[in-house]
């Protein structure tokens, strides 16, 4: 797992998860809601998505204008990945494949938990589909399960899934 500390530590490093796991909230000091980045980081279970979008230079892009519904899977998720997998996609000449990942787990617009219950399917900004499918009040996005949902950002939304969405 070097890598991934290495990248992490860059991350924290940078002040941003520090700053923001204190809060834990959605607000920012204004009471204004943060964007998608800044949302997840402050909920604390998403150390090694967030140094996935460092890695894969993909935090300005979800911190644009959105936008955005993210399908973000928690650091148990990435752990249950087989072993090395993670390692291997920090890696600076896998940035693309990363990317290929990261980019599989969003879609465009505001995709709400009731609104995705209704459809079969979404084309993620990686360019394929995703299956969608609900049963009982839960989602699933492909074989992920939606666990917590609805986390509205200011340029989006996250739904918590509890395993990482790998394109085919």
């Amino acid at each position: 797992m070097k890598t991934f500390q290495v990248v992490a530590a860059r991350w924290l490093g940078a002040g941003m998860l520090g700053a923001m796991l204190a809060g834990g909230v959605q607000a920012d000091s204004h009471g204004e809601k943060q964007d998608i980045v800044d949302t997840a980081v402050a909920a604390g279970q998403f150390e090694t998505l967030a140094a996935a979008l460092e890695a894969a230079d993909l935090v300005e892009t979800l911190k644009g204008d959105g936008p955005f519904t993210v399908f973000a899977p928690t650091d148990e998720a990435f752990a249950a990945l087989p072993e090395g997998t993670v390692d291997e996609l920090l890696e600076p000449e896998n940035r693309e494949q990363l990317a290929a990942v990261l980019t599989y787990h969003v879609v465009s617009g505001k995709v709400m938990a009731e609104d995705a219950m209704g459809l079969d399917s979404a084309t993620t900004v990686q360019g394929q589909d995703i299956s969608i499918s609900s049963s009982d009040g839960s989602v699933m996005i492909n074989d992920a399960n939606v666990i917590q949902a609805d986390i509205e950002a200011s340029n989006g939304v996250i739904h918590v899934i509890d395993s990482v969405l790998i394109p085919e």
